[in-house]
């Protein structure tokens, strides 16, 4: 039976919340008064069906099933994870944390997604203090994993740990902050940058798609894989940090920001801002605008996760984390997954060099079942192909689902031959087929020889299997 997660609060936050969790094969219940709630959470789904499952190597769980609650009594009822969303009122969070006290297990975590509120405040007067904590996330946050985790001083050390668990088994990188602060970590690196470009553009030296331009081409990219001090530990050349320091320190005593001053929200400063912000994209939806960011995330992230990189190497780990092992059948199903949208190419489908490593990881799959896994060939030994025959039957597209069924043709001493059928999950049409010659070979040799005892039962075993049926 699946878990249940409560999200009170179904804004953009709430709805990348709820996205989250079902596609991570949570029911989710939601209790929001907006009578577009339904909808608008739909649309967020539908985009984080088609992008998230785009990270990972490995099906995604079954899909949880959302719901909507007239009162949020309903909606936390048999909730393990209460994430709350609402404004950003003090009095309102208080409010509603006491309708969910009232009725939520006292073993769940209640979470707020607040970005600066400290838990001491949201705790003021609740039944139980320690319950409540802050799980600040970042839009999208079906895509982005980070959350800032604050239990404050009042905080139950068996809740934070309930809370970081869940949030990792759902891809997350819960980052726990171990003291209270406004506006926590992340969002006080934010406030100092919009800052700064405020008053770029209200001094006319930037627009708004002249700053956008100079993060996304430039330290942008860079802080995505390593960050601030370790990007500055690079620029510091081989003498480091120190040397980083001790170079560029003096400039902060340079008056080259307006800090800790704010320009004045004028109605011009606004109409300028959002002028150029009109002028700078708004000929396309918001729609298209969280599709092209989901695209480009998904690009991002997949590149960082082949180098295991930031978050990356999280995405990589969560992947491994959601692995099973083959299922016995004829033929054996070998891959299930959804088409990235770094594997497309000018026209839309799926270039043809990605078919080829389809089937190779079909392959990989079955090597494993039968044995030959990374720790076989730790040992010195592997299959090579020596030759493929790759047939492309049907278009396959950025975000559709498909499988791979295998058969074993041959299994005779170190030869090994398979042959792939790649099908539509939607509605089984054969996309592309592989008939796929391999070799057993000796890493220290390079040559080919018989594979060892037991593989080669296995996969024996499996040839006899496939040609009976």
């Amino acid at each position: 039976m699946a878990r249940r997660a409560a999200i009170i609060g179904g804004g953009v936050i709430g709805g990348g919340w709820a996205a989250r969790f079902a596609l991570m094969g949570w029911d989710v219940r939601v209790f929001d008064p907006d009578p577009e709630a339904a909808r608008k959470i739909g649309e967020v789904m539908a985009g984080a069906a088609r992008a998230l499952p785009m990270l990972y190597e490995v099906p995604m769980p079954a899909q949880g099933a959302i719901s909507f609650h007239a009162t949020v009594a309903e909606a936390v009822e048999g909730a393990a994870y209460i994430q709350e969303s609402v404004p950003e009122r003090l009095d309102l969070k208080q409010k509603v944390y006491a309708e969910i006290q009232s009725s939520a297990s006292e073993s769940a975590v209640l979470a707020s997604s607040t970005s600066g509120f400290k838990p001491s405040e949201l705790q003021e007067g609740a039944a139980r203090p320690g319950q409540i904590m802050v799980a600040h996330p970042f839009n999208p946050v079906y895509l982005l994993p980070l959350v800032e985790l604050v239990p404050g001083p009042g905080g139950a050390p068996e809740t934070v740990d309930a809370a970081r668990k869940i949030l990792t088994e759902i891809g997350m990188f819960p980052l726990h902050v171990r003291a209270e602060i406004d506006a926590h970590i992340a969002d006080r690196f934010l406030e100092a940058v919009w800052r700064e470009a405020l008053w770029l553009v209200k001094d006319g030296i930037a627009t708004t798609e002249e700053i956008d331009n100079a993060i996304r081409y430039g330290f942008g990219l860079r802080w995505a894989q390593m960050g601030l001090f370790e990007t500055y530990r690079v620029a510091g050349g081989e003498a480091g940090m120190r040397h980083f320091m001790a170079q560029f320190g003096p400039a902060l005593q340079w008056p080259w920001t307006k800090l800790m001053d704010v320009p004045e929200f004028t109605d011009d400063l606004v109409d300028l801002i959002a002028g150029q912000s009109d002028a700078q994209s708004g000929h396309l939806s918001i729609r298209q605008l969280e599709r092209l960011r989901d695209d480009n995330l998904v690009a991002i992230l997949r590149a960082l996760k082949g180098q295991e990189a930031g978050a990356g190497k999280l995405i990589r780990d969560h992947d491994a984390m959601m692995r099973v092992p083959l299922q016995e059948a004829v033929p054996l199903v070998t891959v299930r997954r959804i088409v990235p949208v770094d594997w497309t190419d000018v026209n839309g489908h799926m270039n043809e060099g990605r078919y080829g490593q389809v089937f190779s990881d079909a392959s990989e799959e079955l090597m494993t079942h039968v044995g030959a896994d990374r720790a076989y060939i730790d040992a010195g030994n592997s299959y090579f192909t020596a030759e493929t025959n790759v047939k492309y039957l049907a278009e396959t597209l950025a975000g559709e689902a498909f499988f791979v069924e295998t058969k074993v043709l041959l299994g005779e001493g170190k030869k090994l031959r398979l042959w792939h059928e790649m099908k539509r999950a939607e509605d089984g049409e054969v996309l592309a087929t592989c008939d796929q010659f391999l070799l057993h070979v000796s890493l220290d040799t390079r040559r080919s020889c018989p594979p060892l005892d037991h593989v080669r039962a296995q996969v024996e075993r499996l040839a006899r299997m496939h040609a009976e049926a």
